[in-house]
């Protein structure tokens, strides 16, 4: 609201009082704490895709594999992209592949371990059985 007074001269003046100024100044610090929020659990999301697109990349990897050796066995440990193992240090084996069965997983580092406690590691077996380690109360929440 602007209020006329005359100032000492006599002129007309109008401005915005403090308690405006200070009332606009905390809704946009509000909107904006808001803003950001949402945008960080934006990026945890994202980047939480793109490593569970390269685990099941990986488990493809493992399938073609299979296809050519008949096991699991001495199978190379799947590979990501420089932008997932920003987040996530490599894909790895839970325990030793065998001749029909493996299970690969995924896991959080730095920033994304701290702020993705949800999903946590990601994991996928040669069934196609995925899993998750955070506390999620479904998989299907992390993938």
């Amino acid at each position: 609201m602007k209020h006329h007074f005359t100032g000492w001269q006599g002129r007309s003046v109008t401005g915005f009082t403090l308690i405006e100024l200070l009332v606009v100044i905390a809704i946009v610090g509000i909107l904006a704490t808001i803003a950001v929020s949402s945008y960080q659990d934006q990026v945890v999301k994202s980047r939480r895709a793109a490593a569970a697109s390269c685990l099941q990349q990986g488990a493809q990897f493992m399938e073609r594999y299979y296809t050519t050796n008949l096991s699991y066995v001495n199978a190379p440990r799947p590979d990501c992209d420089a932008e997932v193992r920003a987040h996530y240090a490599q894909p790895s084996f839970v325990g030793t592949p065998a001749a029909k069965t493996y299970s690969l997983q995924i896991v959080p580092s730095g920033a994304q371990a701290a702020k993705d406690t949800l999903c946590g590691t990601l994991s996928i077996n040669q069934q196609g059985v995925r899993g998750e380690g955070g506390t999620a109360t479904s998989a299907d929440q992390c993938w």
